[in-house]
């Protein structure tokens, strides 16, 4: 088989660039992708998105022993279908503040600041809610539907915005917009009541093109190198059959941050020693591959609800459960139409100063209508283990972590899973500011706004106690599944790759997805990896994003 391009990794990058890369029908485009297509029915129902975690869409990684946990492995759900994590996340559209692009470019990764990145978020978005916000930032003619939760709501999700006002938080309709600090409601990639993967919004309108061949069930082996050029692709179809694929032009990468260094190391691309010691030929020493590793991390705070029915852990009871599916099936509107978040805050902690800061943020507080229960019990991606209870939860989350980890190999066979190190709290300053963020989401919980609901917060009565919150913290932290940055852009030593995304010292590859940032963003990835994907497709092609006569977006 031969190709002009090949794609590793169906995912939200690649369901993006097979789009944009076929819509030319001189080319010819092969997508590959480990996992299934996504027929599966609770991908497509967005309050059914935790009953993915554990299944067969699911890789189901986990890290090495966490130190600073006390030993604890932390499970890493990473998308295994058509649309990748885009169809098992919890559908988020954020995409991170101003400045986190602007560090990028600073770092010398010239185009990649944030007015040259925004256009690229404009392409791809169709904002339900377009009039109602400034059309310097969203668009409405893009593929992927943007929306807030319009089909239901609890009254929990204003009492949380309300609580944040009421403790200094301004509110803030638009955290897509001029900025990003203050309080809202979440931003979803949902449309008529159902998930908008990337798969759906991008892949399926085109999979009829006759120059783009998708194959699933399709793991990759190795990137073929030969003379520091890539040429191709070895792959596993079926149980145990090998195939060969031939790029003309380029082998382009986008198995997240996980796989994507796996995959380039597998190929002999990465740290020598370690991949001499797995007998793995070296093709190209960086040592960078795999390295850089970041996650955000955020500890739940529930507290019960007097109000019987008004949070989401009723609507999980069997038999509610079942009138909501009924409701979702009927006329796609009732509690199966959202996502298992309602609202969000970005605020900067204490442990942020200085002029240089302004209008930074380091926490972000993801508000869920659910009650997780404070005592560790619950395991997260288990409904089945959630409290009966009626209750809510505030989640701040570490946004700029200083703490790095690594990708390695536990051997050279392709079907092991990559050796998934992230050394989560290993440095003192991510403890103060998950710290410096719980005091402030206790007293967003205890704020007025909140009386009508609340029955307390089962946390230590000595709130003033940083050991007894911070035991709060290890029964209860969780990872948000956003790792990034293990083949970083850049041109330092530990690069992976360029500002065009090649990979460095190898010829016709690229690296495009979240494991591309040097550093990670502020808020949710999903919408980020969607924007680099699209501009990865631009640098491609050779073409420049520029505004057309109605403000609008286009490339030439």
């Amino acid at each position: 088989m031969e190709f002009d391009y090949i794609i590793i990794g169906a995912g939200s990058a690649g369901c993006v660039l097979a789009n944009r890369l076929s819509a030319d029908p001189a080319v010819s485009i092969l997508l590959l992708e480990a996992g299934g297509p996504d027929k599966r029915m609770e991908i497509h129902i967005p309050a059914a998105y935790t009953r993915l975690h554990g299944s067969a869409v699911d890789w189901g990684f986990w890290t090495e022993p966490q130190i600073a946990l006390n030993g604890r492995r932390m499970y890493q759900p990473r998308g295994k279908t058509l649309g990748g994590c885009s169809s098992t996340n919890a559908m988020a559209y954020v995409r991170g503040n101003r400045l986190d692009y602007d560090d990028w470019a600073a770092l010398g990764n010239a185009g990649w600041g944030y007015e040259a990145i925004l256009p690229y978020f404009i392409r791809s978005e169709h904002n339900e809610q377009f009039e109602q916000l400034d059309p310097r930032y969203h668009g409405r003619s893009g593929p992927l539907n943007v929306t807030y939760a319009t089909r239901f709501q609890t009254p929990l999700a204003n009492a949380f915005v309300e609580a944040c006002k009421q403790t200094g938080i301004p509110e803030n309709h638009d955290y897509n917009g001029a900025q990003q600090a203050g309080t809202g409601l979440f931003q979803f990639t949902i449309k008529n009541g159902r998930r908008h993967s990337a798969a759906t919004a991008f892949l399926k309108p085109v999979l009829n093109r006759p120059n783009l061949k998708v194959i699933t069930h399709a793991l990759t082996k190795q990137i073929l190198i030969r003379n520091d050029r890539a040429t191709g692709v070895e792959f596993i179809t079926g149980k145990s059959q090998t195939q060969q694929a031939t790029a003309r032009k380029e082998v382009i990468l986008s198995a997240g941050a996980f796989q994507s260094p796996q995959l380039l190391m597998l190929s002999g691309i990465g740290p020598a020693d370690e991949l001499r010691a797995l007998d793995i030929t070296l093709k190209k020493e960086l040592p960078g591959v795999g390295q850089n590793l970041q996650d955000h991390l955020f500890c739940g705070i529930s507290s019960l609800c007097s109000q019987r029915g008004t949070s989401a852990n009723f609507h999980l009871k069997p038999l509610n459960q079942l009138k909501g599916l009924v409701q979702f099936f009927l006329n796609k509107k009732g509690p199966m139409t959202i996502s298992p978040l309602e609202a969000v805050a970005f605020l900067q902690t204490d442990q942020l100063t200085g002029v240089e800061n302004q209008g930074r943020v380091d926490m972000q507080f993801h508000f869920a209508p659910v009650h997780f229960g404070n005592d560790g019990k619950a395991d997260f991606y288990d409904l089945s283990t959630y409290p009966s209870t009626d209750g809510y939860t505030v989640l701040p989350t570490l946004l700029k972590p200083q703490s790095r980890g690594y990708i390695g190999l536990k051997s050279n066979n392709p079907l092991d899973a990559p050796l998934i190190q992230p050394n989560y709290l290993a440095e003192d300053a991510d403890k103060q500011i998950l710290l410096s963020g719980l005091r402030k989401a206790i007293e967003v919980m205890k704020a007025d706004a909140f009386g009508p609901y609340s029955q307390g917060i089962s946390l230590p009565t000595d709130y003033s106690s940083d050991d007894a919150l911070w035991q709060h913290v290890l029964a209860v932290l969780e990872t948000v599944y956003h790792p990034v940055g293990t083949c970083k852009m850049g041109q330092d030593v530990m690069a992976v790759v360029d500002a065009d995304l090649r990979v460095h010292g190898i010829e016709c590859l690229r690296v495009i997805d979240a494991s591309i940032m040097p550093t990670i963003v502020s808020g949710n990835t999903n919408a980020p990896v969607i924007m680099i994907a699209e501009k990865g497709a631009d640098l491609i092609l050779g073409r420049k994003m520029v505004s057309t006569s109605d403000d609008r977006v286009a490339s030439i």
